[in-house]
């Protein structure tokens, strides 16, 4: 999202018109869900997608004929083959995107979801459209989405009267706290954050701990890891992920961590380490509930090996615990 903004942002401080689209609805098999989104720019280059293929490619004309014409539109593609209105695609679904041209009179609005990303609060993109054009573009914060439940919701909601009404969730509270920069971690942070998580990095040298390992990181920590909390805020939307290299490491954080409520904790090792320092735990006078609280072994099981498979497999529990809490 970030950089699909970004792209936006320069083009149309640039003077540059620039078509969004944006998936409102799908249903059945689509190759993506509300809220995907693919900007379409005044030369034919695109930045982001709406599911690729044959949608894809004619999204991608329609919005360089809005970029001619200026007629922001609503339009709905069926991707079986036994339909009238299929495009060839047997994906067996429907999605129906928005095309709306943004114009340096949209810059702000553009800019403040921008800000958003990084922001820790939970917040909404909300679209008024009226006869195919936006009539209200605003981010909307959590505490105007309360009065409003049924509008504001985990997953994007569109409500097809006229005016037509979407909101979409934005962005999420919550960070990721990654504890040990080692190789792992290294191959951890860059898919988190093109996930949308923020992730922190802390750890206790020097060496790892620097920016330059961690360009997509939100922030980088040098610090012990037997005194974390002065460094660090744990909230309850916050994830925390322990690999430090040994258990003595990975005890000192959880003893310190689960005295907290967090979304979610996980722990690398093998499980005679595991038990080791649940063993310490007890010891320190951690409950039986929040030590069984910790996933460990970290990651789904999907058998992963090297640095990257198994930072592939944490990141998808990480999906999967978010998905069933948001």
């Amino acid at each position: 999202m970030k950089r699909l903004l970004k792209k936006v942002i320069d083009a149309l401080t640039q003077k540059e018109s620039v078509v969004l689209c944006t998936i409102l609805a799908s249903s059945g098999s689509s190759p993506r869900g509300a809220g995907a989104r693919m900007a379409v720019f005044a030369d034919g280059s695109t930045v982001g997608t709406v599911g690729g293929g044959e949608v894809e490619r004619l999204a991608t004309l329609e919005a360089r004929e809005v970029l001619e014409k200026g007629n922001t539109r609503v339009r709905a593609f069926c991707l079986a083959l036994d339909q009238v209105a299929s495009i060839g695609m047997n994906c067996g679904g429907k999605v129906t995107i928005y095309y709306q041209l943004l114009t340096e009179n949209d810059l702000t609005k553009l800019q403040r979801m921008y800000a958003a990303q990084d922001e820790d609060a939970n917040t909404w993109l909300y679209l008024k459209i009226r006869e195919g054009s936006v009539e209200t573009f605003e981010i909307i914060d959590e505490a105007e989405a309360l009065t409003k439940p049924d509008l504001f919701q985990s997953r994007a909601v569109l409500r097809q009267d006229e005016p037509v009404i979407y909101t979409e969730p934005l962005t999420r509270a919550g960070r990721v706290y990654l504890f040990g920069g080692g190789h792992v971690g290294q191959a951890l942070v860059p898919v988190l954050a093109n996930l949308g998580f923020r992730v922190t990095v802390y750890d206790n040298r020097r060496e790892l701990a620097d920016r330059s390992h961690f360009p997509e990181a939100a922030q980088v920590i040098y610090g012990p890891y037997e005194n974390i909390l002065p460094l660090v805020q744990l909230k309850e939307h916050d994830y925390v992920v322990i690999m430090t290299p040994a258990h003595q490491g990975d005890y000192a954080i959880l003893e310190q961590v689960l005295r907290f409520k967090t979304s979610y904790v996980g722990c690398i090792g093998s499980r005679h380490k595991i038990a080791r320092t649940q063993a310490l735990l007890r010891e320190a006078g951690i409950s039986e509930e929040a030590i069984a609280s910790v996933h460990s072994p970290i990651g789904l099981p999907i058998g992963a090996e090297t640095p990257a498979e198994i930072a592939i497999s944490i990141a998808a529990q990480l999906i999967q615990h978010r998905a069933k809490n948001s």
